[in-house]
């Protein structure tokens, strides 16, 4: 008895998903993992940072699961439009979501709606040249910007906008957004956070690299900074020694510079048509919670990237649970035969590697509800593919369109991305 099981989404969640059940059930499962885009790996090819090329390699964990003989890639098939979760349901033994999170949170003030407030999903994946988002255009002929959020998002926008040419020219910055970027006027850029140092929620590594752009001069307030960490655990007191070395700084020392501002949070975003401005409401720490003080501070900007979270889109016949952003579940298991992992099924936290958990714990509850269903799974989806006249792309097809981003780079880039479906699809013709 072989199992048939489609996974919705080809990014970390979809191939650990995939990995997992090969592990556990071997030669007795038939894997389809199908993706709206013509490439595959999801967030490593367009969230990831583009100058953070080690971080991206984990896609060869994922190459090597998909070259196994019972694995299969289908991309450009839009689950939803194309082929709806009823039918899928209907042809494989069981169909797991991996989809992510890939809506912004909303800024949720006065003014957010405004032209120049752009989400971090959108700003991410305009400048990882996501298909979606390389119309994007952000004007950036501005003097300083706002980045909203304490996390490594928000430290990965601060950067691309920092830098300079030369110390992107090892990375797959889309050719869009650079031209954006380096011909930016911009000498200020603004990480505000509404709580303080020690609630911050990035990284070490991730923050020290603020300290040293070749362009751009990270400032810190030593006010902001307290005097005793106490028993703090090792990344706070890294990240201390990093905010402390950077509070030494003089702000204007370089050409740009980086100001990291603990204690603020947005309560409107200022102009008619277009940001002009942010005003901000100065904030304490109270047991953990993030209190209000009534006074309040502005501002110029002309651009505002909120980095404070995403919400999974829902999909027609499946639960959703509004308030959390993402799929109703148990333990991963969303109704019969319909499942969710990663982000789709905790909400967008942790790392890369936090969805390998997620995935071996729903793959043990999809063997344990094996059945001898005898669905015809790959055979199915391939019948409506030629009735609909759909193009899939196969995982032979992607490497065919990675070769000829490789054979496009420039310099020392690693790869030239294709930043639409139709230059994708065009290298196949």
């Amino acid at each position: 008895m072989t199992m048939c099981v489609a996974i919705i989404g080809s990014g970390p969640a979809g191939y650990y998903t995939a990995e997992a059940l090969v592990k556990s059930l071997g030669d007795d499962i038939c894997i389809d993992i199908i993706d709206r885009l013509p490439t595959p790996y999801g967030l490593i090819r367009a969230g990831v940072a583009p100058d953070h090329q080690s971080i991206k390699g984990v896609y060869r964990r994922y190459e090597k699961t998909n070259l196994l003989n019972n694995v299969r890639f289908v991309g450009n098939i839009d689950v939803g439009d194309a082929v709806t979760i009823e039918e899928l349901r209907g042809l494989y033994d069981a169909v797991v979501l991996a989809v992510g999170a890939p809506k912004d949170r909303p800024l949720g003030v006065p003014g957010h709606e405004l032209d120049g407030v752009v989400g971090s999903a959108a700003f991410v994946g305009w400048y990882n040249a996501h298909p979606d988002f390389e119309t994007l255009d952000p004007n950036l002929n501005i003097e300083s910007a706002a980045v909203i959020g304490n996390g490594n998002v928000a430290v990965d926008v601060a950067r691309v906008l920092a830098k300079t040419p030369e110390e992107m020219e090892n990375s797959d910055l889309a050719r869009h957004a650079a031209e954006i970027i380096h011909n930016s006027s911009l000498k200020h850029i603004y990480m505000f956070g509404r709580r303080g140092p020690l609630e911050a929620k990035f990284t070490p590594k991730e923050l020290g690299e603020l300290g040293s752009l070749s362009n751009c001069v990270t400032v810190v307030n030593p006010d902001h900074l307290p005097e005793d960490i106490g028993e703090a655990d090792p990344v706070i007191r890294k990240n201390m020694a990093h905010l402390e070395a950077f509070s030494k700084n003089t702000p204007g020392s370089k050409p740009v510079t980086l100001h990291i501002e603990f204690y603020a949070k947005p309560a409107q975003v200022l102009g008619q048509d277009h940001v002009t401005g942010l005003k901000m409401e100065k904030t304490y720490v109270e047991n953990g919670n993030c209190m209000n003080t009534g006074e309040f501070f502005e501002i110029d900007c002309g651009l505002v990237v909120p980095c404070i979270g995403y919400r999974t889109l829902p999909i027609p016949g499946v639960p959703y649970d509004n308030d959390g952003g993402r799929f109703k579940n148990e333990n991963g298991v969303i109704d019969d035969g319909l499942y969710c992992t990663g982000w789709a099924r905790r909400g967008p936290s942790g790392t890369i590697g936090t969805n390998r958990p997620d995935a071996f714990e729903v793959a043990d509850q999809i063997a344990t509800r094996m059945s001898d269903t005898q669905k015809p799974g790959r055979s199915g989806l391939d019948a409506l593919i030629k009735e609909r006249d759909l193009w899939a792309v196969t995982f032979r097809d992607w490497k065919r369109i990675e070769e000829a981003e490789t054979n496009a780079a420039e310099g020392d880039a690693p790869r030239a991305k294709f930043a639409n479906r139709d230059q994708l699809l065009d290298a196949l013709k």
